[in-house]
């Protein structure tokens, strides 16, 4: 009896979660949270029971606990970092393989899951356009996709130079060198961390004003330095969204024998839109390319794919094998031969979803929405005085700094009083970062339903807000709500 009232109350539980998903993203939803940190311990921090709860319950408990302590990330008004917004497409299938509770870990324990990311990572070749006998792990995020990608890489690069690193790992390894942008993204040097490089194995490049490498100093670098090498470029800065020059990047990487790696969270996405793919032209000759799906796939979290040309170096640097793991000739692909996860979700079933649901126009069709409303904005505030836009729009990446007639209030001082005055709305969510010593505020358009009338409102809000905004400390006037 006990038994069915706890299956009956979770049942419940699954209802009551469905019933919340259907209105939690109504319009009025707030963008920002309303709680702090004190304020959420106190919220979550009810005691340990000694004896167990009824599911729902226990589930208003937590939805009460968490509302004031969310973040409006799924919203079409969220610009503050590049993060995508739970298609509830891919909400559903990510709901059912929770529900089917499948360890995706080998074919063996999910077959479903395992055929579902074969397919899926045959769709992802095609739609980057990327070489279709690529290898792809599913994993986490971009972060995850840049250390499986760098390891296939390290224990490729140093076979090539005759070490074992299965063997020998990297005792006695002859000096492993990666070349990589000064304004390469934090998650490539968090990666190369974990993998065991420190600063000396590093050569930091040069870029240009919009984060672009500096094509000469790393052909100088490369000749400089001998031995085995590995390039990491970019598709998409993370603030300026510009691209590296693949095509003479890749001729010096195969001139030199050395790894090339594409970070492309968000920027690769761009091979997928016919007008768009010039931008990442020649970044197909890489070696291994970290790709995000909550970004413009609008995946939920955590989905990630790393794609590696050479499969064997892939499976070498990640295969997780022992007698108990069993396999079959007959079997499909084994996941734990492509990421470093044994117990892992079955990721592949939302990507798949998310892909069927989507098509090649339905993807297409958001990256080109956003780009065009990132350049709106752009236009838009352009034509303001006092407002500069600091980086070439050819992404969906927006950089704005702010300055005023006179000297008094600094024009970092005066980019951050303009993002407080745009939060204080509370129609927007936006945050400041620095860029090329300057304080900025960054506009990242990556929110499934962000649309042209939104971009219009958010640049109208900034003008606005720019023309009633204090520029002197001797006025006494406060900023007015937009």
């Amino acid at each position: 009896m006990k038994e069915d009232k706890r299956n009956d109350s979770a049942a419940r539980a699954l209802e009551r979660a469905a019933t919340y998903g259907r209105r939690f993203r109504r319009p009025d939803r707030p963008l920002h949270p309303s709680a702090d940190a004190a304020e959420l311990r106190q919220l979550f921090d009810v005691g340990l029971p000694d004896a167990g709860r009824g599911a729902v319950e226990v589930l208003d408990d937590l939805i009460a606990a968490a509302e004031p302590g969310l973040v409006g990330n799924t919203d079409p008004r969220f610009f503050a970092w590049v993060m995508g917004s739970s298609h509830p497409a891919g909400v559903a299938a990510d709901w059912l393989t929770s529900i089917w509770g499948q360890n995706a870990g080998i074919f063996q324990t999910a077959p479903a899951a395992a055929i579902a990311e074969e397919v899926t990572a045959k769709w992802l070749l095609d739609l980057l356009d990327l070489p279709r006998a690529s290898s792809v792990g599913f994993t986490t995020g971009a972060t995850m996709a840049a250390f499986i990608c760098l390891a296939a890489a390290r224990g490729e690069v140093l076979r090539r130079a005759g070490h074992d690193f299965d063997a020998n790992g990297l005792q006695g390894a002859p000096d492993l060198n990666v070349l990589i942008s000064e304004d390469a993204h934090v998650s490539n040097f968090a990666a190369l961390r974990y993998l065991g490089f420190g600063a000396r194995n590093m050569t930091r490049l040069p870029a240009d004003g919009q984060g672009v490498l500096d094509v000469p100093a790393l052909g100088a670098a490369l000749t400089a330095n001998q031995g085995p090498r590995i390039i990491i470029c970019q598709a998409g800065q993370i603030n300026t969204g510009a691209f590296d020059r693949f095509e003479a990047i890749a001729d010096l990487a195969a001139a030199h024998s050395a790894w090339l790696h594409v970070d492309g969270a968000f920027g690769l996405w761009a091979r997928a839109v016919p007008e768009l793919k010039a931008l990442a032209s020649g970044a197909e000759r890489a070696d291994s390319w970290a790709v995000d799906g909550h970004k413009w796939l609008q995946m939920p979290y955590d989905s990630g794919f790393a794609i590696v040309r050479d499969a064997n170096a892939h499976r070498r640097a990640m295969d997780i094998s022992a007698s108990y793991l069993t396999e079959s000739p007959g079997d499909g692909r084994n996941p734990t031969h492509y990421n470093p996860e044994l117990s892992r979700r079955a990721r592949g079933f939302a990507a798949w979803m998310m892909i069927q649901v989507l098509g090649r126009r339905g993807v297409a069709e958001i990256v080109r929405r956003h780009c065009a409303c990132a350049a709106l904005i752009a236009d838009r505030c352009r034509a303001v005085e006092g407002i500069e836009v600091l980086n070439e729009v050819r992404l969906n990446q927006v950089v704005l700094a702010f300055h005023g007639n006179k000297g008094d209030i600094g024009p970092d001082t005066l980019t951050q009083r303009m993002a407080d005055a745009l939060n204080a709305t509370g129609r927007f969510f936006l945050r400041t970062a620095q860029w090329k010593g300057r304080h900025v505020l960054r506009i990242s358009v990556i929110a499934n339903g962000t649309d042209r009338a939104i971009a219009e409102d958010l640049a109208e809000a900034i003008e606005t807000s720019w023309r009633r905004l204090p520029k002197s400390e001797g006025r006494s006037q406060k900023a007015e709500e937009v």
